[in-house]
Formats: structure tokens, sequence, C-alpha cells
């Protein structure tokens, strides 16, 4: 059987991932999935699926928690699920577990089964990301405020190259990442895209209680002495094409 150029790249990353020295006690993967929907039916459907069938078969599947968020604006078509992978054969293998997990095959009935003609999305985009180095885990944040109050800042930063690339990361590794935790940002996960759009990327999330905390931890940051500081460096210099900022609230059933 031959693969599709797309599933064939994405296969063989996922297996260098796999294989490379001390990957499963080190690094996590994460797949970010974003659903599109187009009413307030089908987002109603989805979310019953999400909440009564999904979620619970991956922790079945060994798979710990699970975020799921929505744009903090009026807009609605948007359902953004992080899942946190242990190792590459943690995702390799969840298909299969989930193809045959009867429990999850009964309670996922109207999404798995569903028409040509009812859709449950428009369309689906996944992301698949390694950790890195400075945060080879993820972190449950500890926000003391209403979920629905609660905002969830998912940032993408593109680079002009892969040199220029591994450069912020790099930035991040030795002092973005420590300057986030001394002025309690949060952060929820930093990652690598590894297949997907927009390459390369970097992708990481952090969190508040509100959008007010969200807005003076920015101002702060922008002022803070190490990080204008680390950002005057030579090395780091133009080390992002663009950034794209999502505000995010998370949904009640939500495990981050």
């Amino acid at each position: 059987m031959r693969l599709s150029g797309l599933f064939a790249s994405v296969l063989l990353v996922i297996i260098s991932l796999g294989q490379a020295s001390g990957f499963a006690k080190k690094r996590e993967l994460y797949e970010l999935k974003t659903y599109h929907v187009k009413d307030s039916s089908q987002r109603e459907r989805l979310e019953t699926f999400l909440k009564q069938a999904y979620l619970p078969a991956l922790h079945r599947a060994g798979i710990g928690k699970v975020g799921v968020f929505k744009p903090a604006s009026d807009a609605d078509s948007l359902i953004y699920v992080l899942i946190p992978f242990k190792s590459a054969d943690q995702f390799l293998s969840l298909a299969e577990k989930m193809a045959n997990d009867k429990t999850f095959l009964a309670a996922g009935d109207d999404y798995l089964n569903t028409s040509f003609d009812n859709p449950v999305f428009k369309g689906i985009e996944s992301v698949l990301m390694e950790s890195i180095s400075g945060m080879p885990l993820l972190k449950v944040p500890d926000l003391k405020s209403d979920a629905a109050d609660r905002i969830y800042e998912l940032r993408r930063y593109e680079a002009a190259s892969e040199k220029l690339h591994d450069n912020k990361i790099s930035q991040f590794n030795n002092g973005e990442l420590d300057i986030f935790k001394r002025l309690g940002f949060n952060t929820v996960f930093c990652g690598k895209v590894k297949a997907g759009s927009k390459l390369p990327s970097l992708i990481y999330m952090t969190s508040f209680d509100n959008k007010v905390e969200r807005d003076a931890h920015w101002k702060a940051f922008s002022a803070d002495p190490e990080w204008v500081k680390l950002n005057a460096l030579p090395e780091y210099a133009h080390n992002f094409l663009r950034a794209d900022i999502y505000l995010l609230h998370p949904v009640t059933y939500s495990e981050i």
C-alpha cells in the first residue's frame, strides 16, 4: 500500500521521535486539534461526543488530562482539544485502541456514524508537537478563578527559516521560560511543531485567572529587566517572523 506524501512524512517524524535516545522518558508529544463547526447544532453534538465519549476513551487508553477550549471572543465556530502523549508509541497506537473500545464506539455513535449529509463539523486541523527541553512536561495550572473567567493564551511563533526557528527555541530554553515562571505566567506547555501547517513554528500556552491579570502580566514582562536584556542579545535577533495569538476559555469539562 502506498502512503500519501503528507501521511508518510508525519509517520517518519513520529518514528524518528520514538527512536530518539531517551525520548519516552524526557519528552512528551502534544496533538492540538482544532474543530471548525458551522452552527450551534454541530457544536452541541461535538461537545457531547468529546465529553461523553472521546475524553473518557482517551483516559482508558492511558492518556492523562486533556484540555478543551473555546475562543474568548464572541466567535463560537472553533473548539480546541489539546492531547498530551507520553511517547510516540502511545500516539501511534491510539487509533487502534479507540477502534477496539466498545464503550467508546457506543457512546460516540452519533459522531462516529453520522451520515454524509449531517456532519458534526466542517473540518479538523491537527498539529503535532514535541515538547522542548526547557519544559519537557505539560503542567496543569493552579488557577483560582471561575472557569468562565480564566484565560488560556495560545501563541504560535513562525520563523523565516529552520535555523531562526531553532534559535527562538534556544531563547525559550535559555531564559524566556524562566522569566515566565518567575512572573507567574502559568505556562501549560511549549512545543516545537513537528507536523502540521505554518512550519517552522513554536506553539506554547500560558494561563491566567482573568483578562485583566493576563494584560498585567504581559505589561510586566515587557518591562522586566531580564527580558529586556535577553531580547537585546544580537544572537536572538529576528528569530521569529510573526506571532499568532489566541485567547481561549476552558469549557466546563476541560481538565487543564
